[in-house]
């Protein structure tokens, strides 16, 4: 599908880019994308050559400003999607209503009022449900149904482990649609019940195995590229490294990069600190440092961003490799990401993770940006409902 054919999507507090490829894995051409933190902006601007990706605060933007910039007009806006920051809200740490990046949803509302797109998708933490920021949210929503919008109630949390991401991961998503057009319905997990559809998930080794040859690279523990084989690996990791085809992706080709791949930088650990990772059991966490130590046949637990560094810069909780007593590298946080080996991160450790914990899996935003897709293609509600095993390539029945 080549880009002119391709309904228009702008993404805002666009991070690395998890949303914008999950879209674009979909079928829609992110013209422009916005973030204020330049070195996202940077990466973004890096995976997606053909977006125009705007180093600038939403609140200091226009509408009419990021058509210009992307050489659209506003009436072509298909969608507007992405994630306003509400740490202030998040389930994980002290919430703050008065943290001012919760104001940022409302900058939201404003750029969907001034663009005036045929749908819109919010995501955002599940505290955003809960509590004093529920009312928050309400006023959001009755800010866009002033503005001609209705909203795909009820409002749903998604996790990424039910669409074939091998992490537990829940989003609140938002779905938004003038009222003259087919509403989008929020895609169906893969399966109720795995065990008896006889659907098998990625697991964790499903996604890291075939790089475990990575750990005989002492270049490594300096640098970041890693060139040379990788093990046999999953159907999962084939996919994810350009091996195997993904029917249901229908992002654009790029250069892969030949056989380099980024974001193998280890983490260099102290003796004691590799003692005390060998005692951690798999599915237990490190007594001292609490990191959890993953399991060969489980799913990551949520993969954390931490804070920049106008919040502190705390380095988030990193999970512990399940074989090797080291924490997982940044390739390995976005194989459990669901993100391709093409993709480019921050080359500095911190902010390749910061990267990967901010972002909404690809495949979790694949699965919402096609039932976006259907509305627009104005398929048939039959075809809707099998759309959450269509997106989900990489599930397959059990042999047995």
């Amino acid at each position: 599908m080549s880009q002119s054919k391709r309904p228009i999507a702008v993404d805002l507090f666009c991070g690395a880019g998890g949303m914008s490829l999950g879209f674009e894995q979909a079928g829609f051409a992110v013209a422009a994308a916005v973030d204020q933190d330049p070195i996202h902006a940077r990466t973004h601007q890096r995976n997606f050559p053909a977006c125009r990706t705007l180093t600038c605060d939403v609140a200091e933007l226009s509408g009419d400003e990021i058509c210009e910039a992307a050489g659209i007009l506003s009436e072509e806006i298909d969608v507007v999607i992405g994630g306003p920051p509400c740490q202030g809200f998040s389930t994980i740490g002290k919430r703050r209503k008065d943290d001012p990046r919760n104001l940022l949803l409302y900058e939201f509302a404003r750029i969907v009022e001034e663009l005036q797109p045929s749908y819109w998708v919010m995501e955002n933490v599940e505290g955003l449900m809960m509590g004093k920021a529920r009312s928050m949210m309400l006023s959001f929503l009755s800010r866009l149904r002033t503005a001609g919008y209705a909203i795909v109630e009820p409002i749903q949390v998604l996790d990424a482990k039910d669409f074939g991401v091998p992490q537990r991961r829940k989003r609140v998503f938002i779905l938004g649609y003038k009222p003259s057009l087919p509403a989008p319905l929020y895609p169906w997990p893969c399966a109720d019940d795995p065990a008896k559809n006889g659907i098998s998930f990625p697991t964790v080794w499903d996604a890291i195995s075939d790089l475990h040859l990575l750990d005989e690279c002492d270049e490594l523990s300096r640098e970041d590229n890693y060139r040379g084989a990788l093990g046999l690996g999953s159907e999962y990791s084939k996919i994810l490294r350009g091996k195997t085809e993904d029917p249901y992706d229908r992002s654009l080709k790029r250069d892969a990069g030949g056989e380099v791949l980024t974001g193998c930088r280890r983490s260099l650990h102290t003796e004691e600190t590799v003692r005390r990772f060998q005692k951690t059991m798999p599915g237990s966490c490190e007594p001292i440092s609490r990191f959890y130590r993953l399991t060969k046949d489980g799913v990551s637990p949520v993969l954390r961003a931490g804070t920049g560094r106008s919040y502190g810069g705390f380095t988030a909780p990193r999970p512990i490799h399940p074989v090797t007593p080291r924490c997982i590298t940044v390739r390995e946080a976005a194989r459990l990401h669901s993100f391709p080996d093409w993709f480019h991160f921050d080359s500095t450790v911190w902010h390749g993770f910061r990267q990967v914990g901010n972002s909404v899996p690809p495949l979790l935003a694949r699965a919402v940006g096609a039932s976006v897709k259907k509305a627009i293609d104005r398929e048939s509600s039959a075809g809707l409902k099998s759309m959450g095993r269509e997106v989900s390539w990489q599930l397959t029945k059990d042999a047995s």
